[in-house]
């Protein structure tokens, strides 16, 4: 194949730590993909006491020019979903017109300047120590327009199963790590597995995280009444899953699904009609309840495939991050999200995690999402 081709290739393996597997590992990868730019890869907290060994097994024997990877609870590969396994998945990604940069963040973490304004970014971050909201934030200001995708670390909440691993440097005690890649171009699809129930209303009075009004009615009887007009097959289903949805933009005629930043209900109280809901919301604000359900999850992100295989053709790789919340617990079933993308894009080599938290982009501006799918489609 022509050297100046971007190739890829991904491998997930389910076992304890192996020096033979994980060069054997190592070494298909390179024959398909031919070496890495950059190599994505995650591992069960098992592996921690021997990830210098398995960064330099992937750089010596896969000739991966940089590895970058978390710690998780569960790993993803091509059509495959792992939970609570030891074991491994990584993605090689050949990329020889492409410039990937990487920086390691700590908790003084800085915006890279002179970053260019195109491509992507790719950030796993540690929950115990990286203020996801805040970041964002700094990178929708500093580089507006160009999507992060990734997720928290799994693996635990101390410091002996949460870490983070960059090749040529320790990276065990980060908030996170950083990938830009720039001269790639990449289809995001972020599906918060929602359907919006009742009609959207426009937020008339709220204070800090509590709705109290919305469209001059009080937020809790708007509530109340929209889980009542619910089909009763849906009103079972529908108890401790029904969630708040934001607009992302005000420039919509008509609000449809995957126009919402969707956010936990914490609580209501009827005698002050408010709402407590897992974000800041503002008057003026578009609010319309959304149902969090398996079918809904399903055929959102079917939908999203779709409209991207249909848009942009089949990609060279993917990279998934699926909230911890999905999987078996969703869905009742092994390898959804996966099996999704395969079924629609085919086994294009695929790698990823179940994070404590996805970031993505929802109307072109970057949040940190739960209950999501966030996926970087690749081309090149």
């Amino acid at each position: 194949m022509n050297e100046t081709c971007s190739r890829a290739a991904s491998r997930i393996r389910l076992l304890t730590w192996d020096e033979d597997a994980v060069i054997a590992a190592a070494r298909e990868l390179r024959a398909e993909a031919g070496g890495a730019s950059i190599a994505f890869a995650w591992a069960s907290a098992d592996f921690r006491p021997h990830l210098k060994d398995f960064v330099e097994i992937l750089q010596v024997e896969g000739h991966a020019r940089c590895v970058v990877g978390c710690s998780a609870d569960g790993i993803i590969g091509t059509g495959e979903e792992d939970e609570g396994v030891s074991g491994f998945s990584v993605l090689f990604l050949n990329l020889p017109r492409a410039v990937v940069s990487t920086w390691i963040i700590d908790e003084d973490f800085q915006i890279p300047r002179g970053v260019s304004q195109d491509g992507c970014w790719i950030v796993l971050g540690n929950p115990a120590r990286l203020d996801a909201q805040l970041f964002l934030e700094d990178m929708n200001k500093a580089y507006p327009g160009v999507p992060v995708f990734g997720g928290m670390a799994g693996g635990g909440w101390d410091a002996g199963t949460i870490f983070h691993f960059h090749s040529g440097c320790d990276a065990g005690a980060a908030a996170g790590i950083a990938v830009h890649l720039s001269g790639v171009k990449v289809a995001g699809i972020v599906s918060q597995g929602c359907q919006p129930i009742g009609e959207p209303y426009t937020i008339t009075k709220a204070e800090e995280n509590l709705v109290y009004a919305v469209g001059g009615r009080p937020a809790y009887e708007v509530l109340a009444e929209t889980f009542e007009g619910l089909p009763e097959e849906d009103k079972a289903v529908a108890r401790g899953n029904i969630m708040a949805g934001l607009a992302a933009t005000e420039y919509r005629e008509e609000f449809r699904r995957g126009d919402f930043l969707i956010r936990n209900i914490i609580g209501g109280d009827p005698r002050s009609g408010a709402i407590k809901i897992g974000a800041m919301p503002r008057v003026g604000q578009t609010l319309q309840f959304q149902l969090r359900e398996k079918d809904a999850a399903d055929d959102d992100l079917r939908i999203q495939c779709r409209e991207t295989l249909e848009r942009e053709g089949v990609p060279l790789a993917v990279l998934l991050f699926a909230c911890g919340g999905r999987g078996q617990h969703l869905f009742g079933v092994p390898n959804h999200d996966a099996g999704v993308i395969a079924d629609t894009f085919g086994r294009v080599p695929l790698a990823g995690f179940f994070a404590n938290g996805e970031f993505g982009p929802v109307a072109g501006v970057n949040f940190i999402h739960g209950y999501t799918a966030s996926t970087a489609v690749i081309y090149a």
